[in-house]
C-alpha cells in the first residue's frame, strides 16, 4: 500500500472513531470576524488535536454524509499558521463555497481531494 493510501485511511479511521461537533452551524457568523458567514455546517472531531490546539476541523456537507472526500489546507496571515480542514460529504459546489470562504488577503486555501 501507497503511503498516500494509509494518509487518507488513517484519516478516514479518526473520522469514523470521533464525535463530530457542530459548533458553528450553517449560516451564523464567524466569531471574530461577523461578516464572514458560514455556508455549511463547520465543526471539528471531538478527542482530536491539530496544530492550533484545538480539535481537528470539518466542513459537513448538507447531505450529512460522514465520507471523507478531501481536505483544504490553508495558511493564515493573520494569525500566522496553517490547518488542515476535513471535507465530509461535500459536492463540488460546496467545496466551492468553502474554497471561496477561506481565500481572502490575509487566507490563502489549496483542495486535496481524496482519489477515487
Amino acid at each position: 500500500m501507497e503511503s498516500a493510501t494509509y494518509f487518507w485511511d488513517y484519516l478516514e479511521k479518526l473520522v469514523d472513531s470521533s464525535q463530530l461537533k457542530v459548533d458553528r452551524p450553517k449560516g451564523t457568523s464567524h466569531p471574530r470576524y461577523p461578516e464572514l458567514i458560514y455556508p455549511l455546517d463547520y465543526g471539528y472531531l471531538e478527542g482530536t488535536l491539530s496544530a492550533d490546539g484545538a480539535g481537528m476541523d470539518v466542513w459537513l456537507g448538507a447531505s450529512g454524509d460522514r465520507d471523507l472526500c478531501g481536505i483544504i489546507l490553508t495558511v493564515d496571515l493573520l494569525k500566522r499558521d496553517t490547518e488542515i480542514k476535513l471535507l465530509l460529504g461535500c459536492t463540488s459546489e460546496e467545496i466551492r463555497m468553502i474554497l471561496h470562504f477561506h481565500t481572502s488577503k490575509y487566507m490563502g486555501a489549496f483542495l486535496v481531494r481524496r482519489p477515487g
